[in-house]
């Protein structure tokens, strides 16, 4: 269970989220116009960004967990892969999926590596093993960063605008990935993807004017998409499956 209460933040003196309170039992898409607050929203639940108020996962309070605790809680995948090594390979992004487990000093103990090795036959990437990241996609960048959220065995996992300039094939790789994810993992998804949205079938966090409306059914009526993003929408068509 994920608790948030009353939650604020401010960027550069600018209020962007205001007294948001939101209790997350299994998964949830996060959706919100530009700017809305989404992505800070994200930040503040893994303490990435200040805050007011408190977030709470099964109990904890995320602002007291040490880095380790909080990463086995929660996995957050950015909208873009940063490489800061042109060298560093697939298969040693992925393995450092498995450091919050790893004992100072030491290698990665076997178990890491074949976990590392056993998520990148899951997702269909060994044959990318040995390459590097720069050498990379777009979508396979995306994927690669699945399979480290997947290696590092959080309960959370958090994607952040997944589809972003992805091209229609694999954006709906990605969006069938995430779906399955769902089964193990509990998916924190934002998007601006309305199709990604309702294909992934989770209650809805609507970001709008610093608040947040909460839809477990109901939010894809057309009459009530026009109210949230003020234009007309034509019934929607969802070919991912």
């Amino acid at each position: 269970m994920m608790k948030i209460d009353k939650l604020s933040c401010s960027f550069v003196g600018k209020e962007i989220l205001h007294d948001i309170s939101l209790e997350i039992a299994e998964h949830i898409t996060i959706l919100g116009a530009n700017g809305s607050g989404k992505s800070t929203l994200a930040k503040a639940i893994c303490g990435l960004v200040e805050y007011e108020g408190n977030i709470e996962i099964d109990t904890h309070n995320v602002k007291y967990l040490t880095l380790k605790a909080r990463a086995k809680l929660l996995t957050y995948i950015p909208a873009k892969l940063e490489v800061y090594d042109p060298y560093i390979t697939v298969f040693e992004f992925v393995l450092l999926g498995r450091f919050v487990y790893k004992k100072s000093f030491f290698d990665y103990a076997n178990r890491d590596k074949i976990i590392a090795k056993e998520t990148l036959n899951l997702l269909g990437l060994a044959h990318l093993k040995e390459h590097s990241l720069s050498s990379l996609s777009s979508g396979e960048a995306q994927l690669v960063m699945i399979a480290q959220a997947i290696a590092q065995q959080s309960k959370i996992i958090i994607f952040d605008e997944p589809t972003a300039n992805l091209d229609p094939k694999n954006t709906k790789i990605i969006a069938q990935r995430i779906k399955a994810l769902k089964e193990y993992h509990k998916v924190v998804l934002i998007t601006h993807d309305l199709h990604l949205a309702r294909f992934i079938n989770s209650p809805i966090a609507f970001i709008k004017e610093k608040k947040l409306l909460y839809f477990k059914e109901g939010f894809f009526k057309e009459e009530n998409l026009q109210k949230l993003y003020d234009v007309t929408f034509d019934s929607m068509v969802v070919k991912y499956d």
